[in-house]
């Protein structure tokens, strides 16, 4: 068994060094990893990369194969261990000339556009997935063109921030539709006044600011309602939610999922109904004012003189 075991371990050796037999200076295996890389053998070149900054720590290869390796790791679909490479190099090497391609590669290795072979027979809108990657991608890109606005890589990544911006914004568009379908009128009108403060020249504004007057319908806050309709006239003129009057469409549909319709997957059960709007006419003075008036009232009642009293209010 000893010997079993031993022989095992040996053959194990020999394979080991027969994937870099031939291989004894720096620099074969750079050109190694090299012509791994440009003939897309990428698990290949980040196996060599890797056996390159082991042996060779401090050569003048290994700062090249610590930038290159992150491009291997991108290439093989290996996002994560791509953006920890593209950290590692940008603490490593703070001076280095690559340093702005460390950043981009590292906002690169969090965006997701959407493309892809499965997504071309199964679309998936991923402005309604999680935008944690998308914000890091954005702020990425941001970072590299606030600290390198002339880097060739400044280009690519100002229109990839337009996309993830745009993407960022339809986001709250969808958590906004979320809320009004389920009556959380307050929580749905925050997130469009969100969307409308913060990403302004996307074209999610103005389903934000439709969202905005819906919202103050249902609230009864008619005024606000007016002025919010009056932006999106004169703005949005075309939008879905405006008829040719120039009235605005409120939807006459919530939805509200029973535990029927749920589990049944919506086969059986229905899922909307026609909320009523909130009252158009609101209270001329509010509750606490009305406490105030009604207060107001009693200590006039209890200003009387003795003689009113005495005789319950026959004598003045």
């Amino acid at each position: 068994m000893v010997v079993a075991i031993s022989g095992c371990g040996l053959f194990g050796d020999d394979e080991d060094n027969d994937e870099f037999a031939g291989l004894s200076t720096e620099e074969q295996f750079y050109e190694r990893a090299l012509d791994q890389l440009n003939g897309q053998n990428f698990r290949g070149a980040i196996t060599t990369y890797q056996a390159l900054e082991s042996r060779f720590p401090f050569g003048r290869f290994a700062e090249q194969a610590q930038i290159e390796i992150v491009y291997a790791y991108y290439r093989n679909d290996d996002m994560e261990a791509a953006r920890a490479a593209a950290d590692r190099f940008i603490r490593l090497h703070p001076d280095s000339e690559n340093i702005d391609y460390a950043h981009y590669m590292r906002g690169l290795s969090s965006f997701v556009d959407g493309g892809g072979l499965f997504n071309r027979f199964i679309p998936v809108d991923h402005t309604k997935r999680d935008p944690g990657r998308a914000q890091e991608s954005f702020n990425d890109f941001a970072q590299l063109l606030a600290l390198y606005p002339d880097s060739a890589y400044s280009g690519d990544a100002r229109a990839r921030m337009v996309f993830l911006r745009n993407n960022l914004a339809r986001y709250e568009v969808h958590v906004a539709n979320y809320y009004l379908e389920r009556r959380a009128y307050i929580a749905a009108l925050r997130r469009a006044q969100y969307v409308v403060e913060n990403f302004q020249g996307t074209p999610a504004v103005s389903d934000g600011v439709a969202i905005m007057v819906e919202c103050y319908l249902r609230l009864g806050l008619n005024e606000l309602a007016d002025t919010s309709l009056a932006l999106l006239r004169e703005n949005y003129p075309e939008h879905a939610s405006i008829d040719t009057n120039g009235d605005f469409i409120i939807r006459t549909e919530i939805t509200n999922p029973s535990l029927l319709y749920t589990v049944t997957f919506g086969l059986v059960g229905d899922n909307a109904e026609d909320p009523p709007l909130a009252p158009t006419q609101r209270p001329i003075t509010s509750g606490s004012q009305q406490i105030i008036n009604d207060q107001q009232d009693i200590e006039v009642e209890e200003d009387r003189s003795f003689l009113s009293r005495i005789t319950f209010g026959v004598l003045q």
